[in-house]
């Protein structure tokens, strides 16, 4: 009977979370790392082995990974606390119902005149603060919501501060571009000043990231999940083929493709438009003075210059040698600045066979919806007979889920880490996969001072 209880108990364990049913030990499941079912499985196995061969001795080790494993969740309410600000609750509950935990009081709501204010229902001295804040459609509340949580959690005493941000905000912001700035660099500061000693993010849009914050940074990976999705619910995904958006996301698709054993195809050039950003004043001439203005154009030598220079410089225009804007000055000699070949944007190609196959388009971020309806037209006339779009944050804003509903896209699958009913409703094509399993482990983990790299292990650099 109890070698029976085992086995059904072993089959449990092999099933997913969502399809997870009770069984005889299940009191004991819940107690269990769940990254550790196969290698339980397997000690089962040499168990059954034992008890049907008496004389054959097996040598059992058990690690220090399966012996935390037993009793590894926290009690509800001892000495850990999980809040949630007004961007994502429902994955709060699912992160807190997979502890299990129970999420903390906390009010957080705007007065008359939009100021956010933050009131902890309970006391928080001496306790692990896990603070869930992601980057929803009202960015900059959410971003006002988690600073003032933090430095609330701080000024009360709070033992440590962990920001789960699943989604973190301005992270597309992460480069210099004109005379802009890097916007993420000071999200990094902000949210490093108001208290927080750790973070918990997904997928950020560049690792680099990381580096911006002056506190330890979890950058957890959504393609294991993605790729189950694959698996599980694309008939016939061993026809399809992992397609790069743009030649910078290739690296990306490229781990898909390794992992999953399927060919790779990337998407070269732009639309051919003419938009240009001449007219910002960045490839302006120096500034020249008002007697400059009317005086002949000098050469370098300073003297004017005559018909046999001009001659001379159209020749080595025709052959391809860089021409030369002479520009005055006022006192000083004149200056030569070679004149630069503007870029031209080559036309839209797909490098790779896509033709009777089965596209799928991976990227990190959703948001602007009309790159990815033109990739999947290009893919539709090179003979993709059905083009998937899989990323890990939907964010999908204004018009993108009328625009996706009306496009050749077949199906866009995202996870849960922003909230998405709103699009879904107006979209029958967005699919969902939820992630609060990682996220849940990741704080159990943080909370019992565990290694961190179970959580990273079969996954590359590019995911």
């Amino acid at each position: 009977m109890l070698l029976g209880a085992y086995l059904t108990h072993a089959y449990c364990l092999t099933k997913t979370p969502v399809q997870h049913f009770p069984c005889v030990l299940c009191s004991l499941c819940r107690n269990l790392n769940p990254f550790l079912n196969l290698r339980l499985v397997g000690r089962l196995w040499l168990l059954y082995k034992f008890f049907t061969n008496p004389g054959i001795t097996y040598k059992i080790k058990l690690d220090s990974s399966f012996s935390s494993g037993m009793n590894a969740y926290p009690d509800s309410g001892k000495d850990i606390l999980l809040f949630t600000g007004n961007s994502h609750p429902e994955l709060a509950r699912l992160v807190a119902s997979r502890m299990p935990i129970k999420i903390g009081t906390c009010a957080v709501y705007q007065k008359p005149n939009k100021e956010t204010i933050v009131d902890i229902g309970e006391s928080v001295r001496g306790k692990d603060v896990f603070i869930l804040q992601t980057g929803s459609r009202d960015v900059n509340d959410a971003v006002m919501e988690l600073l003032i949580m933090a430095y609330a959690c701080k000024t009360s005493s709070a033992k440590r501060i962990i920001g789960v941000i699943p989604y973190l905000p301005y992270s597309k912001q992460c480069k210099m571009r004109k005379r802009g700035s890097v916007v993420s660099k000071l999200v990094a500061s902000m949210l490093c000043k108001s208290g927080l000693d750790h973070v918990i993010t997904m997928d950020l849009h560049q690792k680099e990231i990381q580096g911006f914050f002056d506190v330890p940074v979890d950058n957890l990976r959504a393609s294991p999940f993605l790729m189950q999705y694959i698996q599980d619910q694309i008939p016939d995904y061993r026809n399809a083929v992992i397609v790069a958006k743009t030649p910078a996301s290739a690296k990306k698709a490229q781990s898909y493709a390794e992992r999953l054993r399927l060919g790779i195809a990337v998407i070269h050039g732009e639309p051919q438009d003419f938009d240009s950003d001449r007219e910002d004043g960045r490839h302006s001439p120096p500034p020249t003075s008002a007697q400059s203005q009317s005086a002949p154009l000098q050469s370098g030598r300073g003297d004017v210059r005559d018909s046999w220079q001009i001659m001379q410089e159209r020749k080595a225009a025709a052959i391809g040698v860089p021409r030369i804007r002479s520009v005055s000055t006022g006192h000083f000699e004149a200056l030569e600045i070679p004149l630069l070949t503007a870029k031209e944007k080559p036309p839209i190609n797909v490098v790779g066979d896509v033709g009777g196959k089965i596209a799928i388009i991976v990227d990190d971020i959703i948001d602007d919806i009309d790159p990815f309806v033109a990739a999947a037209d290009i893919l539709k006339e090179r003979g993709a007979y059905k083009v998937y779009v899989m990323a890990t944050h939907g964010l999908l804003s204004l018009d993108a889920p009328r625009i996706l509903e009306d496009s050749s896209i077949d199906e866009v699958v995202v996870t849960n880490t922003v909230p998405h009913e709103l699009q879904k409703l107006q979209c029958h094509k967005i699919k969902t996969v939820d992630i609060s399993f990682i996220m849940s482990e990741a704080i159990r983990r943080i909370h019992n001072g565990e290694s961190m790299s179970y959580l990273f292990r079969n996954i590359s650099i590019d995911d």
